[in-house]
């Protein structure tokens, strides 16, 4: 898979094998890459809507490492570059679509872990 190098693929198998987590979603929120929304709400009890970030419960070494791997996927993959491109033109900042990308680079990632099989975009068999 483009974007994923030997380093990556070796903390990621090696995570999987000392956790057993049963779902992606669990190993991203393990990893910190889910999204936090901090709230507040104001006088009279107005609600003021706050700003999306990474929760960061993980190691950010791992996370730092999944960086690269997903501006690669962004111009490499389909359905990382399909996901990115929809979440800009839905006014996501570049960050947010960033973040986006590395946490479904994990859930593909485990998936193939998991599985045992090669990578195959969905975008390109929706298209063909």
């Amino acid at each position: 898979m483009k974007g994923v190098g030997p380093v990556v693929s070796k903390q990621m198998v090696s995570l999987m094998h000392n956790k057993q987590f049963s779902q992606a979603s669990q190993m991203a929120a393990f990893l910190g890459l889910v999204p936090k929304n901090s709230e507040s709400w104001l006088f009279k009890g107005k609600f003021l809507k706050g700003k999306f970030s990474l929760a960061k419960n993980g190691s950010s070494d791992i996370r730092a490492k999944m960086y690269m791997p997903a501006l690669v996927a962004i111009k490499h993959n389909p359905d990382i570059k399909a996901q990115y491109e929809r979440l800009l033109a839905n006014g996501k900042c570049k960050m947010q679509a960033v973040c986006a990308a590395m946490r479904k680079l994990v859930h593909i990632r485990f998936g193939v872990i998991k599985h045992q099989q090669p990578y195959q975009a969905r975008v390109e068999l929706i298209s063909t």
